[in-house]
């Protein structure tokens, strides 16, 4: 029996760690033309997304390139989901930027081997974090955390664009550094470059309306082919505004052209194993790898929820590891998965991670044969690019929504968002993760307590303030909502002997433990010595409705056989037996 099932259990190992064993075995001929057709799609959307978010990491266009091939392939072996595209993403390109410039590098080969480097690092930590199933690490980042931290990551990368845009010089990677050189610079807009950036912007801006879909069904095309050519706008831009710049020879009177790209397939690389480098590129490829991970888990659960897949967080890590460790080894920088293009993956049909790798070899092709075409392609247009694509992420309705729900929230987007503006974004996302957990702390720290009565009619107790309940002058129930512990065990003492102290008549205590869901040692010593002072005062102390795993530590102490009072298994259970004659406590 054991020799029948071995083989199985091996291929369910295996399929832990490569997930495209789950899926290959079933591939046809159906799949393979969902995937195909959705590859073309995406390798539409991805070269001019790959080009431009390389300028913005301030590297070479060709590195946008190699960092969508490898990666891809990577990402089809050791991906969960099926509608996630990994490659060059704006916030991740900006937080190259920033790393890279940290590092006062001059020679661009330096900058390039830090890149590759930064992605290495990061790759191994992602992989690392995987196979020690670390997933949960991101909870720490909030929605609230995440959500100001992209949005002042988009509005940064847009400012920094406005440079390209105008034909002006300015640099920085917050706003005080980068508001005073654009503001100074204005004057010099290079008006050729303004006009040929503002076209460009506003032809794509045109594609992502409804307008032009419409217009093309209208012409006869089918829904499904008038969407396509809708999300190819990008690659007409790049070709239009390439042929306008060669045709009317516009570099010659200022504006700035990408220049030479290199043709050919990734080269191999090694990163720098330097001990002072890699000291240097730790905290920014942690922030890279969590934020990298929380937006692409977030992608990939949506879409599998939509067609009823799971996605494994923590193969998520070893997948994007392994696609950061292949960016490192083939002249790439970091990658995650991106909203925009997962989105089109998703929506032009991609079944399998395979749409992924033949998404590859079409950057690849692109590589190969296309890279000579784009010498006057202008750096406008590659600023437009970025400009359309970032300003999706800008998330206002988190902001409106924290305000009205929970204003803790509020102040933590706000936080994030203000920091990351002035300071950057690893002291940004810091703010905001050490604002998150100080406000956990704090809420801990005083939690809920309610004076629970009864529902007349019923057996159910309610916060006295809510609700019309019936109460007792000789019992008095407390509701904590919170696990006991040594960070609030005081304001629940402190509680209880108040209510006691302003209500002569309370010969009982009840304490309802109903969401209570853990206690420590510093709780255990606070009920014993509570219950002591209140036997003092001639009051008992009881418990009601108290959950499995915290009984059994009661058990394991002295508290029980010190509390004086009992355990019931129901506070309406307690109400009955504690108000019934005869229950009143001995006298102190």
């Amino acid at each position: 029996m054991s020799r029948a099932t071995h083989p199985v259990t091996t291929a369910g190992a295996w399929a832990r760690w490569l997930p495209v064993l789950g899926w290959a075995p079933r591939y046809d001929r159906p799949t393979f033309g969902a995937d195909l057709l959705a590859a073309l799609i995406v390798t539409l959307m991805l070269i001019p997304q790959s080009l431009a978010y390389a300028q913005l990491a301030g590297l070479p266009p060709q590195v946008g390139l190699y960092a969508s091939i490898a990666p891809l392939f990577a990402y089809a072996l050791f991906g969960s989901s099926h509608a996630l595209s990994v490659g060059p993403v704006a916030v991740v390109s900006l937080m190259t930027a920033a790393a890279v410039g940290s590092l006062g590098l001059v020679d661009e080969a330096a900058r390039l081997q830090a890149a590759l480097t930064l992605a290495f690092v990061s790759g191994v930590m992602l992989t690392v974090m995987g196979a020690l199933r670390l997933g949960f690490l991101a909870s720490f980042l909030s929605h609230p955390v995440v959500s100001g931290f992209v949005t002042a990551s988009s509005l940064l990368i847009a400012l920094s664009q406005l440079k390209h845009l105008l034909g002006i010089q300015a640099s920085g990677d917050t706003l005080p550094d980068l508001l005073p050189g654009l503001i100074a610079n204005l004057p010099d807009t290079h008006l050729p470059t303004a006009a040929l950036g503002a076209g460009v912007l506003i032809f794509l801006y045109w594609t992502r309306s409804r307008l032009k879909p419409l217009l093309l069904i209208r012409l006869g095309l089918s829904a499904r082919a008038a969407d396509t050519c809708a999300k190819a706008g990008p690659v007409v831009a790049v070709l239009g505004s390439t042929a306008l710049v060669w045709a009317l020879r516009l570099d010659q009177i200022g504006v700035r052209k990408v220049g030479d790209i290199p043709a050919g397939l990734p080269p191999l690389t090694l990163p720098s194993f330097d001990p002072a480098l890699l000291s240097q590129l730790l905290l920014p490829a942690l922030l890279i790898s969590i934020i990298g991970f929380v937006e692409s888990v977030s992608v990939a659960q949506t879409f599998a929820a939509k067609r009823r897949l799971r996605i494994e967080p923590d193969q998520e890590l070893v997948g994007l590891g392994a696609s950061n460790l292949a960016a490192a080894f083939t002249g790439g920088y970091p990658v995650t998965g991106g909203f925009s293009r997962s989105v089109v993956n998703f929506d032009a049909g991609a079944a399998t991670p395979a749409a992924g790798a033949f998404t590859a070899i079409g950057i690849a092709l692109a590589a190969l044969a296309l890279t000579p075409l784009l010498h006057y392609l202008p750096q406008a247009t590659l600023a437009a690019t970025i400009v359309v694509a970032i300003m999706t992420l800008v998330d206002t309705d988190t902001l409106r929504r924290t305000w009205r729900s929970s204003r803790t929230d509020f102040a933590a987007v706000v936080t994030t968002l203000g920091v990351t503006l002035l300071a950057g974004v690893e002291t940004g996302v810091g703010a905001g993760v050490l604002l998150t957990l100080l406000t956990l702390l704090w809420h801990a720290s005083r939690p809920h307590m309610a004076v629970v009565g009864r529902v007349p009619g019923t057996e159910h107790y309610r916060n006295v303030d809510r609700h019309r309940v019936e109460t007792d002058p000789a019992l008095i129930g407390l509701r904590v909502d919170e696990g006991l512990n040594f960070m609030n065990a005081r304001q629940v003492e402190d509680r209880m002997l108040a209510l006691v102290a302003a209500q002569p008549a309370a010969q009982h205590v009840v304490l309802q433990c109903s969401a209570v869901n853990d206690i420590d040692a510093s709780a255990l010593e606070m009920l014993e010595s509570v219950a002591h002072r209140l036997r003092d005062m001639g009051v008992l102390l009881h418990l009601s409705e108290v959950k499995g795993p915290v009984m059994d530590k009661l058990e394991r102490t002295d508290l029980l056989a010190q509390l004086g009072g009992r355990v019931f298994l129901s506070h309406h259970e307690a109400v009955t037996a504690l108000t019934a004659p005869g229950s009143s406590p001995p006298p102190p």
